[in-house]
């Protein structure tokens, strides 16, 4: 197995925690959790409502792998953190198929929780494999 390769992506979403947009190890790619925030004014408000939140998550996901010379069709698995998972749903799920081709969507898991940072109705975080690798 070769060491791993911490990434931390130029014009990327700033950090809400201490941690790296990705890491890579042997063709895999784990990207971080992203939130709704504009990478570009970290300090505004957050979109409002979760079509609108989801679509920055997934933008921010496109940022950090075209950081690490991936994009969207590279990623084979996907988790989605909902805080009103009953009411968002169905919405998240119209916006999030969206990015992804329907023959070719990664595996998936969403859950509900009781809170996200930032005050954010979602977050996704993804796995990602080289072709290459």
């Amino acid at each position: 197995m070769s060491e791993p390769l911490f990434h931390m992506i130029a014009g990327g979403p700033r950090p809400v925690a201490p941690f790296s947009h990705a890491v890579e190890a042997d063709g895999w790619v784990m990207l971080t959790g992203q939130m709704p925030t504009d990478p570009a004014a970290p300090d505004a408000p957050l979109p409002e409502g979760i079509a609108a939140q989801t679509r920055r998550v997934m933008e921010n996901l496109e940022v950090v792998l075209k950081g690490v010379g991936l994009g969207l069709e590279h990623v084979v698995q996907c988790r989605c953190y909902l805080t009103e998972f009953e009411r968002d749903y169905d919405e998240f799920n119209e916006v999030y198929k969206g990015f992804f081709p329907e023959d070719r969507r990664p595996a998936r898991t969403t859950v509900g929780v009781t809170a996200l940072a930032v005050g954010a109705l979602v977050e996704v975080d993804c796995m990602a494999r080289r072709p290459d690798a």
